[in-house]
């Protein structure tokens, strides 16, 4: 929780006018008592009406100021808290969004979900209670225990036997307490998990007629929660009555021992009444106290979970701890003949996902020339997107080195690198808004002949210029409102716009039909014939006209050429193959 403080530091000054207000507003509060005793044992006993009404005027003024300086509070704490809430969500996007590929898979999406929005709320609400009560409920506490030695001695001695009472049971049930608090925020994550599948995954559900069986698993994480929450506020529960049983004991005590000092002349009524509110105030700030401390055992538990966000640290380094690489790779040629042999180099790269028993990779060596096209084949499960993964490091290689222009990509700044790459994932992802918007994504400054160039080569002009608004044609939330292929097209225009250097296409024609397939695949390669594509698929009719051809299987590189020496020479890629081809040709 300490390393959140110092989003905080941006609202010191109202970090520090909440609670000065709300020790003004309690330092007015201990006078009342006093003016109460006052008018009774003077006013009242004396039928001193002017008396009265002055001191009445008084407990008005002090009221009146004692809210103005409560508002005045809660004001300040209140912006304190919601700015404090605000910086730790925008950092924690930021953070987030520097996230590889397998730093995001250590957390899962669930999880940080809630913690961007449950955990910080509960932060925020703990940081406003504790500007608000943190300060004022003990000043409360001991102020009217010190008052209470100033009206009389004996009695106030019972002060001092309530307080350690009270606080002994405090601390002892939220001992209890805030473990559960945390089982609670674990149970809270895996609902939400259940609750993301079942949203993301409805057609699949319905598909394979699972209602039942979700609804279940659901129902049963949803009573876990529940009973926890019951289980834990059973324990915290007790906080209020036992508080009230205790003090409303001693209040029996001191009524019983300040009306024998009445009848003997050492206390008046009003030092009684007095003694009894300053007694009644104590309860109410206990109270309130112990209600800060769930609270605060909950932020507690929270701002460890938020912080656990932030440890995660990716090992790549930022822009701001490299050496400044030269922008134009043909400033770099001229001062020298060191000029890279290939433009892609993979070198003994193995890697294996995080708590993943084995490795997924295994000594991959492949190089690519600037302009070749090159398929990547394999079966299911062989590691073909992960390879591909490898190179914009959203992945780290475990061993071996992967080269551009004959360059580590790890020296390289994350966002350099990426900007030179253009990938188009296995899932076709759209944003709501515009068709202009999501291509923009490619480049931010694109005009619309670049837009229009990109969706001609990625085959969907056609469609785009059929639709209502043309670029401005509305895109719905996921692009519901086109199809598998047109959302497919859409990402393929979105990579080309930026014109990259090389261009990574992950199965990303799957939704397409052949003809379709094979007008794309020559447009890129007219109009990019200085890019180094690599496609990835399990079509062999996506990757036979490349000028190399990867096959992986089970994580290696079985086979290595040109289609016509794979089907010469490796047994893996005949099988594919002949499987697609000689089945379509049975089929026709």
């Amino acid at each position: 929780m300490k390393s959140l403080l110092v989003y905080l530091k941006e609202y010191k000054k109202e970090s520090l006018l909440g609670p000065l207000f709300k020790l003004l507003e309690a330092s007015f509060e201990l006078a009342v008592p006093l003016v109460v005793a006052a008018v009774v044992d003077q006013g009242i006993k004396n039928d001193d009406q002017r008396f009265i009404i002055t001191h009445c005027l008084l407990l008005v003024a002090l009221g009146v100021i004692g809210l103005i300086c409560s508002v005045s509070a809660q004001f300040f704490a209140a912006k304190a808290a919601v700015g404090f809430a605000t910086g730790i969500r925008k950092a924690l996007f930021s953070h987030i969004q520097g996230y590889s590929f397998a730093d995001s898979d250590k957390m899962g999406t669930a999880t940080l979900i809630t913690r961007m929005t449950g955990d910080v709320n509960q932060v925020q609400s703990g940081v406003n209670l504790v500007l608000r009560i943190f300060l004022r409920s003990p000043f409360i506490v001991f102020g009217a225990m010190v008052m209470a030695f100033t009206v009389d001695v004996r009695a106030a001695l019972i002060f001092t036997v309530l307080i350690p009472v009270l606080a002994v049971t405090v601390f002892a049930i939220l001992l209890i307490g805030i473990p559960l608090f945390r089982k609670i925020q674990a149970g809270l994550d895996r609902a939400m998990r259940i609750t993301r599948e079942n949203l993301t995954g409805v057609r699949v559900i319905r598909a394979f007629r699972r209602e039942a069986e979700e609804k279940t698993l659901f129902q049963e994480s949803i009573d876990a929660l529940m009973n926890m929450q019951v289980a834990t506020g059973r324990i915290t529960g007790l906080l209020n009555p036992l508080s009230m049983v205790i003090v409303n004991i001693a209040i029996i005590i001191l009524l019983n021992t300040g009306a024998g000092r009445v009848a003997d002349g050492v206390l008046t009524q009003g030092a009684v009444i007095a003694l009894v509110n300053y007694m009644s105030q104590i309860l109410v700030e206990l109270v309130k106290l112990a209600n800060l401390i769930i609270t605060m055992t909950k932020s507690f538990a929270s701002g460890s979970r938020i912080e656990a966000v932030f440890a995660i640290n990716s090992d790549r380094q930022t822009e701001d701890e490299l050496p400044l690489q030269p922008e134009n790779e043909e400033d770099g040629e001229q001062q020298g003949s060191n000029v890279p042999e290939y433009h892609i180099q993979f070198s003994d790269v193995t890697f294996r996902y995080a708590d993943a028993g084995e490795e997924v990779l295994y000594d991959i060596n492949f190089t690519a020339s600037k302009g070749d096209t090159i398929g990547i084949i394999g079966g299911t499960g062989s590691g073909k997107s992960s390879l591909i993964h490898l190179l914009p490091r959203f992945y780290e290689a475990e061993k071996g080195t992967i080269a551009i222009n004959g360059q580590d990509i790890r020296t390289l700044p994350v966002k350099a690198l990426r900007n030179r790459i253009g990938i188009v994932m296995q899932e076709a992802v759209l944003f709501k808004g515009t068709i202009r918007n999501n291509l923009l994504w490619g480049k931010e400054n694109a005009t619309d002949d670049e837009l229009w160039e990109a969706l001609r080569i990625a085959q969907a002009d056609e469609f785009v210029g059929n639709k209502e608004g043309v670029l401005d044609a509305k895109v719905e939330q996921e692009g519901r409102n086109f199809s598998g292929g047109q959302r497919q097209r859409l990402n393929i225009a979105r990579a080309l716009v930026r014109r990259p250097e090389i261009l990574i296409l992950d199965d990303s024609a799957s939704a397409l039909d052949y003809l379709t397939e094979a007008k794309l695949r020559t447009a890129v390669r007219e109009a990019c014939r200085d890019t180094t594509v690599l496609i990835v698929s399990q079509r062999a009719s996506s990757v036979m006209h490349a000028d190399k051809i990867l096959v992986l299987d089970d994580g290696r590189i079985v086979g290595t050429g040109s289609h016509q020496e794979l089907l010469n020479s490796c047994q893996i890629y005949q099988e594919i193959y002949s499987t697609q081809f000689e089945s379509s040709m049975a089929q026709s």
